[in-house]
């Protein structure tokens, strides 16, 4: 199944009392394999934007000014994720505010996006994986140690990329960022050949000493630490 990571930016925490999406951000993902086939738009919100959300992301009112309405995008962004499943970390929230705007069309030919699309909410996944503790987007990158450092300030796209590499890491720990640009399919134009080995010669085992022992368990106790886990390898 096609697979899309979404995020969304927004002026508030309700859109029952007036908060509206300002970002959507989206990310596409076949076979496990990003494809860069990516969704992104900024949209005014007709209403301002309060000082405590641009804290968070940084988007502006004079920013969003010239930006368009959801009402002028809304078909090509249900026609990017119609039949895939989205990937959402806290989905109820984003959800919300997606059917709240289709909702404030003047002719809603769309229904709600549940009936698209199906939802699956990383963040459950996350709790289920990881009970009693913090899953939060920077919470899992430090966890499954993923670099994070170019979020300073919360991105719909840029959270999207994160949350891919969130997903595919408690998933299977397959990222296949690396090999994003090669087609699942794609042929290799190199030939092969069959190389027989006749004759091997006999693995020298090299024993750790007790120098190297020791510092191994002090590496493991530093990677307890950091991971919060109890490493006996």
């Amino acid at each position: 199944m096609r697979q899309i990571l979404l995020d969304t930016e927004t002026t508030g925490f309700d859109p029952h009392n007036g908060d509206r999406i300002i970002e959507i951000g989206a990310v596409e993902m076949k076979e496990r394999r990003l494809t860069q086939n990516n969704y992104h738009q900024y949209i005014f919100p007709e209403r301002s934007v309060p000082q405590d959300a641009i804290d968070v992301h940084g988007i502006t009112d004079d920013f969003l000014k010239d930006k368009p309405l959801f009402s002028e995008i809304v078909d090509e962004f249900m026609a990017y994720i119609k039949g895939a499943e989205l990937i959402i970390h806290n989905a109820p929230f984003d959800v919300g505010f997606i059917n709240n705007e289709l909702a404030l069309l003047p002719n809603n030919k769309w229904g709600k996006i549940e009936d698209h699309c199906t939802i699956t909410d990383s963040l459950k996944l996350a709790r289920k994986a990881y009970p009693g503790q913090r899953n939060s987007l920077d919470a899992l990158c430090k966890r499954l140690y993923i670099d994070n450092s170019n979020r300073t300030l919360h991105g719909a796209l840029l959270d999207s990329e994160i949350l891919a590499d969130v997903y595919l890491s408690m998933t299977g720990g397959q990222t296949a960022l690396m090999l994003q640009n090669q087609p699942s399919a794609q042929k290799s134009n190199h030939s092969t050949q069959t190389i027989k080995i006749t004759k091997r010669a006999p693995l020298k085992i090299i024993y750790a000493n007790a120098q190297e022992q020791e510092a191994h368990q002090q590496k493991l106790s530093e990677l307890t630490k950091a991971s919060g886990k109890n490493l006996n390898w």
